[in-house]
């Protein structure tokens, strides 16, 4: 198996796991027109991503043996990063239910496709229960299969209190800049990206290999998660000011409402007059509303302000790295890896 692996190798696990998932259904007698439904769901929302957050795993546990991995050692490996999948694809589907999405992956969202709806609600459950189908069908004797399902269910809650603070932050029918912070912001960020999208990948890697030491686990801590957090600043800096056309979207922070990193840092510097603008115009479904934010980032030069950021976390990231102590069998190389995907990037 590659030492770096692609989607395609990846993906070619999911149908043999896919197909436990569906034997285990079967199992309980679930009548055909049901069994089918699940099918679906199991085909639609896991599948279409860019699978960054399951390739990591695969991808740490090489690094950390330092050597291409043998097909059983991929295998679980992969089975551990498709459960990261199936984590975000229950995050995804619950998600555009409370955002009122239309789309996901260039296909309607899933409770916009024919005939779902608020089943979807009990298909993100069933996405979510899943994971722990697979974990006792194929982790039941690893002696790390108890922290293997608590770290799943610790992350989740995470997870799920950070889209708590967002949602109650920043409705989109009710603008109130009153309610942001910077506080506010970092505990949204950290709590509802990084964990499950950075941390998570990496502790399940060392799980897997018996390396999960609490001084890891904290040394990883400490490193994803300001890498997660300032992956998702990042994100917000491309949303108002990376090209469209080469990103793939266009950005909706304005007009949504959303609690970025942008809208703080214009709270922290923006005159009396500045702010009454920020106040008739953002969170507005309005071009033109969206148009004068847009002029008033501009004016308090927000984009020398976020690659002035960048590089000083960039550096704070890269001295907490050369400081890792690899003796009991964590690897720089793992953080590196990660940071060298995010440094700069453009999409």
């Amino acid at each position: 198996m590659a030492q770096k692996t692609t989607l395609k190798e990846f993906e070619s696990v999911y149908p043999k796991l896919k197909e436990a998932l569906l034997d285990h259904a079967r199992s309980y007698k679930l009548p055909k027109e049901q069994l089918d439904w699940y099918t679906k769901n199991l085909e639609v929302n896991p599948i279409g991503g860019k699978c960054n957050r399951g390739m990591s795993v695969p991808d740490s546990v090489s690094l950390l043996l330092g050597k291409t991995l043998s097909e059983d050692e991929y295998f679980h490996a992969a089975t551990l990063g498709w459960m990261t999948e199936l984590l975000q694809a229950f995050f995804l589907v619950s998600d555009d239910i409370m955002d009122s999405s239309i789309t996901r992956r260039g296909q309607p969202c899933w409770y916009r496709q024919d005939g779902v709806g608020m089943i979807a609600i009990n298909d993100a459950f069933m996405l979510e229960a899943a994971i722990y189908t697979l974990l006792k069908k194929y982790f039941k004797t690893h002696p790390a299969y108890v922290d293997l399902i608590e770290l799943f269910h610790e992350t989740t809650f995470q997870t799920e209190m950070g889209q708590l603070c967002d949602l109650i932050t920043a409705p989109e029918d009710n603008v109130d800049l009153n309610n942001f912070s910077l506080e506010k912001y970092s505990f949204i960020v950290i709590y509802k990206t990084a964990y499950y999208s950075f941390y998570l990948p990496v502790a399940l890697a060392l799980l897997q290999l018996n390396l999960a030491t609490p001084k890891n686990l904290k040394q990883a801590e400490e490193i994803l998660i300001p890498l997660g957090e300032y992956f998702q600043i990042q994100d917000d800096y491309l949303d108002n000011f990376g090209d469209p056309e080469f990103i793939g979207k266009i950005g909706t922070d304005i007009k949504d409402n959303k609690c970025s990193w942008l809208v703080n840092q214009a709270l922290a510097i923006v005159t009396p007059e500045q702010r009454k603008v920020l106040e008739e115009n953002y969170g507005r479904k309005n071009d033109d509303n969206e148009k004068v934010v847009k002029k008033l980032f501009d004016e308090l030069k927000l984009e020398e302000r976020y690659l002035a950021y960048e590089e000083k976390v960039v550096g704070e990231i890269r001295a907490r790295i050369a400081n890792i102590d690899e003796s009991e069998g964590l690897k720089k190389s793992i953080f590196e890896a990660f940071l060298a995907k995010i440094y700069k990037r453009t999409k």
